[in-house]
């Protein structure tokens, strides 16, 4: 989740069934979804800075950000559609916070073997903790979310839709730091129950900027 991620990516769907996710399950999903293609390089418009900020965009050591607490995601460990959500809501929130620290171990637990875009997020965080330079803070706010039910392929879909403030990201090859405006995120998750836990299988994102 890397700023290219954020603010260079262009829309992405998992398939055309997904992108018109409304709550019904008409025309559920036959085909495993692409991958997101998180390596390819964009600046998306953003501004460069010098590294500054309270937070250290190009600091030495990460910030002292605690792990989410998986408390706050009340039911994430029941089969349910809630359970879904909350699970979601779990993977994103431990996304953030990995880029923030350099801690890619809890990530790599929710991402299913065969999710390749979780598996890049996860190299993505190892990158940023060999560099030593790391997101400054920024926290993650609700907008909605939703549950699809399941899929042909999926045990559930979820549609989450949040913010990130605004915040300093190290350049991946070394350079200046860039400061990234406030981002509108909307992530529809495919999500299969294994194990007793729900873990991501597939996912798109759209992104946005946000003024003011």
């Amino acid at each position: 989740m890397s700023q290219r991620f954020l603010s260079g990516m262009a829309v992405v769907a998992l398939t055309m069934g997904l992108a018109a996710c409304n709550g019904g399950s008409e025309g559920p999903v036959t085909t495993p979804p692409p991958e997101i293609d998180i390596g390819q390089s964009d600046d998306g418009g953003a501004e460069p800075s010098d590294g500054g900020g309270a937070d250290g965009g190009s600091a030495e050591a990460a910030p002292d950000i605690p792990a989410p607490d998986p408390a706050d995601y009340p039911g994430m460990d029941e089969e349910t559609p809630e359970g879904a959500e909350q699970a979601f809501k779990y993977f994103w929130a431990v996304a953030l916070w990995g880029h923030q620290t350099g801690e890619s171990d809890d990530l790599a637990t929710l991402g299913a073997d065969e999710c390749g875009s979780c598996g890049s997020m996860v190299e993505d965080i190892e990158d940023i903790k060999s560099s030593g330079s790391y997101w400054s803070s920024a926290d993650l706010e609700d907008v909605s979310i939703e549950e699809d039910g399941s899929w042909e392929d999926y045990d559930s879909v979820v549609t989450y839709s949040f913010t990130i403030d605004e915040h300093v990201e190290p350049a991946a090859d070394g350079g200046a730091a860039t400061e990234v405006p406030k981002q509108g995120v909307t992530a529809v998750g495919a999500l299969s129950w294994q194990d007793d836990s729900w873990l991501v299988v597939d996912l798109s994102v759209e992104t946005s900027g946000i003024s003011g």
